[in-house]
């Protein structure tokens, strides 16, 4: 008897040995699909915006995003609102530089153009030259607030940092 139990299930009736091959097929369909996923057969659903970084001394400071618009794979991205550059500079830690210091720029995924503006403390504001991601410091001394307006084929971002100039 026990070789020829039998399962009922929708008025169809199986034998034990037919219960175990339909388990064997079913879970080999299983590992198949686990395996399709790990394997990077199935799209993963990461797309991220680039991220920005000053560098100086040879220590990395993530700059703070400001506006961003970001297409990917079929994936948008944009900022709704943004503070304004102030409020953006006073959640990054201010940097100590000294006069006329070189400072490097590291943004992600390598964009097309970066156009830099440096604000001071008086609300006045100039264009900064950028040569090989870097930027010179001022040659006078006080605060200064950086943006970066970063373009991409996929869209793009703004960045923010301030510094004290020593």
């Amino acid at each position: 008897m026990l070789y020829y139990q039998k399962l009922i299930c929708k008025n169809i009736t199986y034998t034990k040995k037919e219960n175990i091959k339909i388990k064997k097929i079913f879970l080999f369909i299983l590992i198949a699909i686990m395996l399709a996923g790990c394997n990077g057969l199935l799209p993963t659903g990461t797309v991220s915006q680039p991220e920005g970084k000053v560098v100086v001394d040879n220590k990395n400071y993530t700059m703070m995003v400001g506006n961003f618009q970001w297409k990917e794979d079929n994936i948008e991205m944009n900022s709704k609102s943004s503070p304004d550059v102030n409020a953006l500079a006073d959640d990054f830690k201010t940097l100590e530089v000294k006069k006329g210091k070189t400072v490097k720029l590291e943004i992600e995924k390598d964009p097309s153009s970066i156009m830099v503006t440096k604000f001071k403390e008086d609300g006045t504001s100039d264009r900064v030259d950028i040569k090989n991601n870097k930027i010179i410091m001022p040659s006078e001394g006080g605060y200064y607030i950086y943006e970066l307006q970063t373009t991409w084929d996929q869209g793009k971002e703004t960045f923010v940092f301030d510094v004290n100039v020593k």
